[in-house]
């Protein structure tokens, strides 16, 4: 069974900088795309970032330029930098995953809480 474990959330200023990371483990072959999804509190959940195998990745408008996304193939994990942080960006992040040929996520973490206040 593959699983997904998130680490790297907790309390920051704004201005600062986090760095989430994302292991998945259970399988052979790495993942066609990863990602990063969010949902703050009354809000739906949102697409921040995704990157596929070959080092494509994507960004949602509101973390363009703040935010890096990037993965280590060997160790199947997928990394969040980020920077400039700002209130919105509070929310419980969740990483995602497709299997070795996929083009849906069929695999998820339990999310880690970012809070960014002063």
């Amino acid at each position: 069974q593959v699983q997904l474990v998130e680490s790297g959330g907790g309390l920051v200023q704004p201005g600062g900088s986090l760095r989430l990371s994302c292991a998945a483990s259970g399988s052979i072959f790495s993942s066609n795309v990863m990602g990063w999804d969010r949902q703050a509190p009354g809000n739906q959940r949102e697409l921040v970032a995704t990157i596929t195998r070959t080092g494509t990745a994507n960004y949602a408008d509101s973390v363009k330029g703040r935010f890096t996304i990037s993965r280590d193939n060997a160790k199947n994990t997928v990394y969040l930098q980020m920077n400039s942080l700002k209130s919105e960006d509070t929310a419980v992040y969740y990483c995602k995953a497709t299997t070795r040929f996929g083009h849906e996520y069929n695999y998820w973490g339990q999310g880690t809480q970012v809070t960014v206040s002063s």
